[in-house]
């Protein structure tokens, strides 16, 4: 590492040699996968994420109409930036993402949200990476992981790292569907990697597998119709024709990444804190539905999980109890009936309607009726009672 270094800095115009030192920097900082691009998207994808926005397709993500020009291009970020650096880092489960599927008694969490939250780890590996860049090569950078207003996936499948699979996800000949992405923009020259192809071909796995046909066409998602937008993004009631085919699944939804057969060139994630923690790999849901607020801070501290908010996640949690087919859970959605938390109730409402007979029903809401406020919540019970 110390000859590389010594020969970039005598030639410091010698691109090939400051790519390689870059790459050896950023694996041993824990990247898996290293590229490098032009700062810039073709005219067709700025298209393509426009026309995404007009159709609505973002749903609640408001951010992601905010300001678009400023996402349609890196440059339009920085305009100093000349090249862009794209580093992934593999993620890949230790175990099939959809066995838990099967265990109606418990909540199903993305692979993503098992570990520590990738976006701080990856950030300040990102830091890292600029602050050697800097101190070595005097060149300027800036760091984004996926908060930042970039389409880090077109510009990573322009940088070699993957391509965009027909379920919209960035997949890798080497890492399958299981790679975080982060950026970094420099004002220094450094020649571009070749772009990489699709190899989708004629597969259609990640497409006939989604629940609720997210997909309009190939390459195409609707956030509005996604499970993992409405579990983790959507901040209302979820919509009565997605309760049942959310299953158990409290916190995102794997099947379309886990389904890819380029999965099968996949390893287990090498970071330490990306890997399943133990008590995130089965949760009961009777436990997880009695948290209050400080319960589900605790619970959830340093995951990505806590930035639904505790009622959200009550809210996933009473779905999933209802479509557990465990009448010994209608109990514990008895007990939020009475919750703080409207999303909560209107929930516990449903679960219970799929869990216990008309009569008990009745029961329930000649009971709580005439004490709830809250129109949602009694647009639940009216429905339980039909």
């Amino acid at each position: 590492m110390v000859a590389i270094l010594e020969r970039v800095r005598a030639e410091p115009t010698d691109q090939a040699r400051i790519k390689a030192a870059l790459r050896e920097r950023a694996r041993a900082l824990g990247f898996d996968a290293v590229g490098f691009a032009k700062p810039e998207l073709p005219r067709k994808i700025q298209s393509a994420y426009r026309q995404y926005i007009a159709q609505g397709r973002q749903g609640d993500m408001a951010w992601l109409a905010r300001k678009p020009e400023r996402r349609q291009s890196p440059k339009a970020l920085w305009p100093a930036a000349a090249s862009a650096i794209v580093l992934g880092m593999n993620y890949g489960p230790d175990e099939d993402p959809l066995a838990i599927l099967e265990r109606r008694a418990q909540g199903a969490i993305s692979v993503y949200a098992r570990g520590r939250d990738y976006h701080e780890l990856i950030k300040g590996r990102l830091k890292q990476l600029a602050g050697w860049l800097h101190g070595r090569l005097g060149a300027e950078a800036k760091v984004f992981v996926d908060t930042a207003p970039i389409l880090e996936k077109p510009l990573a499948e322009r940088a070699g790292i993957g391509w965009q699979g027909k379920h919209s996800n960035l997949v890798s000949r080497t890492f399958g569907s299981w790679l975080f992405l982060g950026e970094i923009l420099t004002d220094l020259e450094l020649a571009p990697d070749p772009p990489e192809s699709d190899h989708c071909g004629s597969c259609r796995a990640c497409l006939d597998v989604c629940p609720t046909d997210a997909f309009p066409v190939p390459y195409q998602l609707d956030a509005r119709r996604c499970i993992s937008y409405l579990t983790i993004e959507h901040q209302g009631h979820i919509e009565r024709g997605f309760r049942r085919p959310i299953g158990n699944r409290i916190y995102g939804c794997d099947d379309c990444l886990a389904v890819c057969p380029w999965n099968k060139f996949a390893r287990t994630a090498a970071e330490v804190k990306l890997k399943a923690r133990d008590d995130r790999r089965a949760l009961a849901l009777a436990e997880l539905a009695r948290l209050d607020d400080a319960g589900f801070r605790q619970r959830f501290a340093g995951s990505p999980i806590k930035r639904t908010g505790r009622d959200r996640f009550v809210r996933n949690v009473l779905i999933a109890i209802g479509n557990s087919g465990e009448p010994g859970l209608a109990a514990v959605a008895l007990e939020r009936l009475g919750d703080s938390s409207p999303l909560v109730r209107a929930m516990a409402v449903w679960a219970l309607a799929q869990l216990r007979e008309r009569p008990i029903l009745a029961e329930l809401a000649a009971r709580c009726r005439p004490k709830e406020q809250d129109p949602d919540v009694l647009l639940e019970w009216q429905a339980a009672l039909a």
